[in-house]
């Protein structure tokens, strides 16, 4: 590390650089570690334009943290004030949980769950009632029955990408054409569909193609029971303009899509903070910092190499006597 890189001095940072920086942190970071560095970052902190995304991302392991994460994604919520566009929740959401995001964030346009079992139909259904904006809405292995998939569909005019994959799909045998003919029905503006290691059938298909005129890209990956050929491929291959099919290869799946066995049973799949005041800050904990994305501080040339820096100083963050009360 070069002597200016070890003695920059990160205060002198015009604040919407800073502000740009620490966003490139998750909501656990920023609320564990970077709220705690210093009283200026604690106010850049605050501001609810830091909270229009909140990433959750987590591996899964909740009895392992030291905080509630739930507890944690309450409080950032409360933050954006209102503003909140894009949230991802994983493995800890309940309906609390997803009906208090609802209720502060009318204006919400992407929504992801993740191995969330503890959201039901009922609070999945509740929720989307308040959720007019929502464009983008993805699911990923968790149970959702066609009643409150019809409930997205018609609270949610809006929806343009639904990803509903690895809902339950446990077995080559599962056939079903709920899910498909629930999205065929009530979500016509639909462009971006994934359906990877659904049930449906080439009937369900062929509703989707019926309901969903605009569609243009469609993911259709182990999904075992469509047999794509003839007028229906035909029609597959000219509307679509990028179709994956049930056999295409899913190494480029961000999770594990392995068929989860091979008989007629359900297996289980794997599941699973900070206080209400801000008082539970950082304590000694070296988090791991996720930088996402390049920086966009094309006016700020000399301080982009540093973003790296920061993020092993918010790691050594126990010292906070800069805390502002």
């Amino acid at each position: 590390m070069s002597d200016a890189a070890e003695y920059r001095n990160w205060l002198e940072l015009p604040p919407d650089v800073t502000a740009s920086i620490l966003s490139r942190l998750g909501a656990v970071e920023i609320l564990n570690s970077a709220q705690s560095v210093c009283s200026q970052w604690r106010n850049i902190c605050k501001d609810p334009s830091m909270w229009r995304s909140i990433d959750m991302w987590n591996l899964g392991d909740l009895h392992a943290m030291p905080y509630d994460l739930e507890k944690m994604c309450f409080h950032a919520v409360d933050r954006s004030c209102g503003h909140l566009l894009d949230i991802n929740i994983e493995y800890f959401g309940t309906d609390e949980l997803l009906f208090h995001i609802a209720e502060r964030s009318a204006h919400l346009k992407r929504l992801r769950l993740f191995s969330c079992y503890d959201i039901s139909d009922e609070g999945l259904s509740e929720a989307v009632v308040k959720l007019p904006s929502l464009e983008e809405l993805e699911i990923f292995i968790c149970p959702v029955s066609k009643q409150a998939l019809e409930t997205i569909g018609r609270s949610c005019p809006l929806l343009k990408s639904f990803k509903l994959n690895l809902q339950q799909c446990k077995t080559f045998h599962y056939v079903s054409d709920d899910e498909a003919l629930a999205v065929a029905q009530t979500m016509p503006e639909l462009r971006h569909l994934e359906l990877l290691g659904n049930g449906l059938t080439n009937e369900g298909l062929q509703a989707i193609l019926d309901g969903c005129p605009h569609l243009e890209h469609l993911d259709l990956r182990q999904c075992f029971n469509v047999h794509l050929g003839g007028s229906l491929e035909k029609r597959c291959v000219e509307h679509i303009k990028t179709l994956r099919r049930p056999y295409d290869s899913t190494h480029d799946y961000e999770f594990n899509p392995g068929v989860h066995g091979t008989g007629s049973s359900d297996e289980d799949y794997p599941f699973g903070g900070i206080s209400d005041n801000d008082d539970i800050l950082a304590n000694g904990y070296d988090d791991f910092f996720e930088i996402e994305g390049a920086s966009d501080l094309d006016d700020y040339p000399d301080y982009t190499s540093g973003i790296l820096d920061m993020a092993l100083m918010l790691a050594d963050a126990s010292d906070s006597s800069d805390y502002d009360e």
